[in-house]
């Protein structure tokens, strides 16, 4: 039995090099179809049942667009940009990540080697045991996710020909700035600053970015901001459980291994998701007079996003802190501080991305800063000595405080330049005769085949409303068998 084992790990040329580890391969591609699921369908589930009938399908299919976009993005130049060799302190030099050599070789981050400040190496480069290829793929489900939680500020008016010029432009020039600085060997990530596995980089950046883009593109028809009912709330259940679900490969398959880190981040993460569901449910509760479903996800999102930033270098007492403010901060500043606030309320953020990501995602940060566990931070950071203020390591705070501004300054600035461009060229905002109309004007399309809600009425679709349908004259009676528009003796 014993040689039979050591047989499974033993070096096979060409398929199994000596360096690779089958184990922690086979765990880095299982997260990444869980982080893929959580977008594809996750999150065109979720967008598309959350929102109103008439714009299910234009939500949905913003997400399906900019996962496929992504990816194409990703592997003709952007993957290096994000993890290749330096170009400036902030950016790599772009490339393509398809060439069979590149992505057959060891997995390796190549600006990731830390030095002393005498010019010794203090933490050396960062190599998984599994192929290039895997760690391109995995980093994909990172960009796909950030840029399909950014279009949920914006959905229900952003023109579709608008976002389709977007995606490919936010992904080059912001998306892979914070991923290079604070993952790819950038000037955040020697300097020490902790962003475990995207509360900066994903959830910050979609927040601010979203929140940018909605003022840009302008607001909802009026009626359809003060009545947003969405249209199947167990449907949305479904979206939102494989998002929670997911995030145990989106926190588990940071460290590029299946090791003790990655144990401690999956739990962790399903902690401060759980607690601050629970306390977003009782301030509902307490403040409203009844628990709120929709208020329940949004809990679960926000403990989700704060836990992300510090998952593997926390203890598990501390993610319950976490989710007992990620389930109380942003719910008031969403419930409370925006009704308060006239520039708040003047942008139009469909699904309140800057409270539930961009407000989430910078406490986790700041908590990061004070939390982070010496003994946790050595198995996985570059510099080592790092630890939390509460651990004695107050600097730590005030570098993942300046991260934080740069991430917002750099999301703002970029996200601006890049729609006032494309304003130039393409509307950012649907006409309002189809956002009055909806998935039909748009798409031609309906997500359920009754009519009501943003359908253009037929005479010749719509059978008894068609005075030349042949059972026109069948006698109309009211009550229970009447449906909406259509009366029928049975």
């Amino acid at each position: 039995m014993d040689n039979l084992t050591s047989m499974a790990y033993q070096e096979r040329l060409p398929a199994v090099p000596e360096w690779l580890n089958k184990g922690d391969n086979a765990w880095q591609m299982t997260a990444s179809t869980l982080v893929g699921l959580q977008s594809m369908p996750g999150l065109v589930i979720l967008y598309a049942s959350i929102v109103k009938k008439k714009w299910a399908v234009n939500s949905a299919f913003m997400a399906l667009y900019a996962f496929a976009a992504v990816l194409i993005c990703w592997v003709l130049l952007c993957y290096r940009i994000a993890f290749g060799d330096e170009l400036l302190p902030f950016w790599g030099k772009g490339a393509p990540a398809l060439g069979q050599k590149y992505l057959t070789g060891r997995a390796a981050v190549p600006e990731s080697t830390h030095y002393y400040a005498n010019g010794t190496v203090e933490t050396k480069m960062n190599e998984p045991f599994f192929p290039m290829a895997t760690l391109v793929y995995f980093q994909f489900t990172f960009a796909a996710i950030t840029t399909i939680l950014l279009a949920g500020s914006v959905l229900g008016r952003m023109n579709i020909k608008a976002w389709m010029a977007f995606v490919p432009l936010w992904l080059t020039f912001c998306y892979t700035v914070g991923a290079y600085s604070l993952w790819g060997g950038g000037f955040l990530y020697h300097w020490g600053v902790i962003d475990y596995s995207g509360g900066y980089v994903i959830h910050l950046a979609s927040g601010i970015s979203g929140f940018t883009a909605a003022y840009w593109v302008g607001p909802r028809l009026k009626a359809d901001r003060e009545r947003y009912v969405p249209n199947n709330i167990l449907l949305m259940l479904a979206g939102a459980g494989l998002v929670w679900m997911g995030w145990s490969g989106f926190n588990g398959g940071a460290p590029y291994a299946a090791n003790v880190v990655s144990s401690v981040a999956i739990l962790n993460t399903n902690v401060s998701a759980a607690t601050s569901l629970l306390v977003w449910t009782c301030l509902d509760v307490f403040y409203f007079g009844k628990p709120s479903v929709i208020g329940a996800v949004q809990g679960m999102i926000t403990g989700l996003a704060c836990i992300t930033p510090g998952a593997g270098v926390v203890q598990p007492w501390a993610a319950i802190v976490y989710g007992m403010l990620s389930g109380s901060v942003p719910w008031y500043s969403m419930m409370i501080l925006h009704k308060k606030s006239t520039l708040l309320q003047k942008v139009d953020d469909t699904l309140a991305v800057f409270y539930t990501h961009a407000v989430a995602g910078i406490l986790g940060g700041l908590l990061t800063g004070l939390f982070a566990e010496p003994t946790l931070c050595s198995m996985i950071l570059p510099v080592t000595n790092t630890k939390g203020a509460f651990y004695g390591g107050g600097m730590l705070f005030v570098k993942q405080l300046v991260a934080a501004l740069f991430v917002i300054g750099w999301n703002f600035i970029s996200t601006t330049v890049i729609l006032l461009l494309i304003k130039l060229v393409i509307p950012l905002r649907m006409p309002d005769e189809h956002l009055v109309i909806g998935d039909d004007a748009v798409h031609g399309e309906e997500a359920y085949a009754l009519w009501g809600d943003g359908e253009k009425y037929d005479s010749a679709k719509h059978g008894w409303h068609n005075p030349s349908h042949p059972d026109h004259d069948l006698p109309q009676t009211t009550g229970l068998f009447s449906a909406r528009g259509v009366t029928i003796d049975l």
